[in-house]
């Protein structure tokens, strides 16, 4: 076979390996010999990455122009928000937004998203959910209410029959996107709960701005109210603190729909169980949205103490639980490849406690960027091959899934010498290091130079017996000394 014809042939079989390896939603380890550019640009995550990052700009200026100026309509004119108000209300929504989100991320642990995919999932929430929400419920507020204007805030049958549908399924989408274009990474519940918190947490933030901006727009037009500060501080205890969870908590229900999906070899579980999560969180933004419109301040409080709070709580304690059942997984499938011999037996106890994770990374952090890094993708690697043995048990995943298994195997070999698996004491900090290397710089500059033989032996650093402190032993022939012998000895008998 010539040269062209094998490499023809080099390159169909790895092809066809890629095709087999996406077929069964397993990643494909890139071409590291190509250049970084070469490869962003044959990249499909990175082209969809921009054309969506393009997307989320443009609803994001869109949103800003229908909202924020004030609008002529027929009859007279729509008030908007006002640039003055927009800044103001952005830091109290953000008050929610910064620890829900990284409250999620922090969740998020034995198999963490790529940093693209936070972003996406977030970036969805905050400017394409919110834009198209916004244009459906002001148009069906527009047709359903008697007494409006347009306004889905003065709307109640638009906020309960239509809103709960149109928002979930603008902040869901996102996670069908995900969960068909990525569904490896979907290895369990939690994945689901945390992108879908993002997603809700993202539209939140804008919605928040959007009341808080209208509530301080409203006090400063309006003879006679409260002062605008107060007036959005009032909507800020009710929607930031008090129900800051409603929008998370609803799409969290979408996300575990699609986990339960992914993970289950039944087709009638993967049509229904994403249907069942949209239809529950659907009936939970129905369910709050009919006690802030029609229910008094007492009856609401009910409803929050009895009701919102203990599904928050359960939402919670499903969360860690999951995170221990888990850990159990992990350990488990490790358990797998150390009866192999493939691993070492000690590995599946520290590489599936979050506790001893976190401890490794912290170690590894002040060990230097090589052996944190190494560490870093240890985990990963180790996390995926856990999931991977999970999925080849379960029926979902064919013969592709030994190919990526021999490559994180491989993965885990060369990494295994740098990174940090059990760590071991304290880590050494940055300053405990510059006071060491003091120290032993003055303790070695308080002791003598070195002198033969010395207790130390040779090459010691003490002076020899009963020479002066400092003073150099005898070097060349001298420093041999031998018994004084009869030059005219000789063997008896001679």
């Amino acid at each position: 076979m010539s040269a062209p014809a094998a490499l023809r042939a080099l390159t169909g079989a790895r092809q066809g390996r890629d095709r087999d390896l996406a077929r069964n939603g397993l990643p494909v380890e890139p071409d590291r010999s190509q250049p970084l550019p070469r490869r962003l640009l044959r990249s499909r995550l990175a082209w969809l990455t921009l054309v969506m990052a393009i997307a989320y700009a443009v609803c994001l200026v869109l949103l800003y122009r229908q909202v924020v100026p004030d609008q002529e309509v027929p009859g007279g004119v729509s008030v908007g928000l006002g640039r003055d108000a927009v800044p103001i209300a952005a830091r109290y929504a953000a008050i929610t937004a910064i620890p829900l989100s990284l409250l999620f991320l922090w969740a998020d642990r034995f198999r963490p998203q790529r940093f693209w995919v936070w972003i996406m999932t977030f970036g969805w929430g905050a400017c394409v959910a919110t834009y198209v929400a916004a244009g459906v419920n002001t148009w069906a507020a527009s047709h359903l209410s008697i007494i409006g204007d347009g306004d889905p805030a003065t709307g109640a049958r638009a906020a309960i029959f239509v809103a709960p549908f149109v928002e979930e399924a603008a902040k869901g989408t996102v996670l069908f996107w995900l969960a068909i274009l990525m569904r490896n990474a979907w290895v369990s519940r939690l994945s689901g709960i945390v992108l879908a918190g993002l997603s809700g947490a993202a539209f939140a933030f804008v919605e928040n701005i959007l009341y808080y901006g209208r509530a301080y727009r409203y006090a400063a037009r309006t003879i006679g109210a409260v002062p605008p500060e107060q007036a959005l501080q009032q909507t800020f205890v009710l929607r930031g603190l008090l129900t800051f969870f409603g929008h998370p908590l609803f799409t969290s229900m979408i996300g575990i729909g699609l986990a339960v999906a992914l993970r289950s070899k039944s087709k009638t579980v993967r049509v229904v169980a994403p249907l069942a999560g949209f239809c529950c969180a659907a009936l939970l933004h129905m369910s709050f949205n009919t006690a802030a419109s029609l229910l008094s301040t007492r009856q609401q409080l009910f409803v929050l103490i009895f009701v919102a709070v203990p599904l928050v709580l359960g939402l919670v304690g499903f969360i860690v639980r999951t995170l221990f059942k888990e850990g159990r997984l992990i350990r488990t499938r490790l358990g797998d490849y150390v009866r192999v011999g493939w691993l070492e037996p000690d590995d599946p106890q520290p590489l599936s406690r979050l506790r001893t994770r976190t401890r490794a990374l912290w170690h590894a952090l002040f060990a230097g960027p090589a052996t944190f890094l190494a560490t870093v993708r240890l985990q990963r690697a180790v996390t995926e091959l856990a999931y991977l043995r999970d999925s080849m048990d379960r029926g979902l995943v064919d013969a592709a899934g030994q190919r990526r298994e021999r490559v994180l195997l491989e993965q885990l070999r060369a990494l295994r010498s740098q990174a940090v698996i059990t760590p071991v004491g304290h880590p050494t900090y940055p300053w405990q290091r510059l006071r060491r290397g003091a120290g032993r710089r003055a303790a070695v500059a308080a002791y003598p130079p070195p002198a033969f033989p010395g207790p130390a032996g040779l090459g010691g650093s003490f002076p020899a017996p009963g020479a002066p402190s400092g003073a150099p032993g005898p070097l060349g022939q001298t420093a041999t000394r031998y018994s004084e012998v009869d030059p005219s000895w000789k063997p008896p008998g001679e």
